[in-house]
């Protein structure tokens, strides 16, 4: 248990800031997963810049890696150009 009254308060901050970045990083998953399961090469273009918008700004917020995002980005960008 902690001793200090600014433990504590850290122990708070600190699981705020995990669900926070689980929802948020749920919510990615999920935005890459609808990308990339579309067919439809005018659609999948369509909502490329939403989630090109949401990885930018979880890498600036630091819930995943910056050059995650890019890679990520890359790839769905080449699967986009892939789609007949």
């Amino acid at each position: 248990m902690a001793n200090h009254k600014s433990a504590l308060k850290r122990i708070r901050q600190a699981e705020t800031r995990r669900l926070h970045n689980r929802y948020y990083g749920k919510t990615m998953r999920n935005a890459v997963r609808k990308l990339r399961a579309t067919t439809n090469k005018d659609e999948a273009a369509a909502m490329l810049p939403g989630v090109t918008k949401l990885l930018d700004k979880l890498a600036k917020t630091n819930v995943i890696h910056k050059n995650k995002a890019s890679n990520l980005k890359s790839k769905l960008a080449k699967y986009i150009n892939k789609l007949a």
